[in-house]
């Protein structure tokens, strides 16, 4: 089965936020569980973000006809979107500097590290370690929303990075602790 590749983006690398690529996650009650992520996107990486850009369009020019109705409508809903400016976040501060889109999807993504070797340890890729990903993107209607989505393929886990969300490293957290003798064991 041949792939489409104007749709389909490796980006450069990425911080991981929102990290459910171990077990799929719903969002709200009731919907479907689903694999997926938060990729932040430095604005300095402008090759990454041309070809988010290319894929979208293709995306749209595919699902026009499809998916969206066959006119380009005036709101069209964009995955990639800005840190600086965009609201869902509340201006948190890793998003400020970075374009940001969610990814997701129903099958499991791979994950492997910088040698393509398969990561196992769900300890090793979580929100705020940076990555590259293999996304794609394609056109939705559903309920009256228009837009293009983003679908995540695989992961590849390119180096640690500060925790999102305030958990720390149990090696940090005892870092100064010195147990003397176990006698009160």
């Amino acid at each position: 089965m041949a792939q489409n590749t104007t749709t389909k983006v490796i980006t450069g690398p990425a911080r991981l936020s929102y990290a459910h690529v171990w077990e799929p996650h719903a969002v709200n009650e009731g919907q479907d569980k689903k694999y997926s992520c938060c990729l932040l996107i430095p604005k300095t990486d402008t090759k990454t973000i041309a070809d988010i850009n290319r894929a979208v369009e293709a995306a749209t020019q595919a699902g026009l006809s499809k998916k969206i109705g066959g006119e380009r409508p005036r709101k069209l809903n964009n995955p990639l979107r800005d840190g600086d400016t965009d609201e869902t976040h509340g201006g948190k501060e890793e998003y400020a500097g970075h374009y940001f889109l969610n990814a997701s999807s129903t099958n499991q993504p791979g994950i492997v590290d910088r040698d393509r070797q398969e990561i196992l340890d769900s300890s090793q890729v979580y929100s705020g370690c940076y990555v590259m990903a293999s996304i794609n993107f394609y056109a939705y209607n559903t309920n009256g929303n228009k837009g293009i989505a983003c679908g995540l393929n695989h992961i590849m886990k390119v180096r640690d990075g500060e925790f999102l969300g305030g958990r720390t490293r149990a090696e940090d957290d005892f870092a100064n602790v010195v147990v003397e003798d176990d006698s009160w064991l």
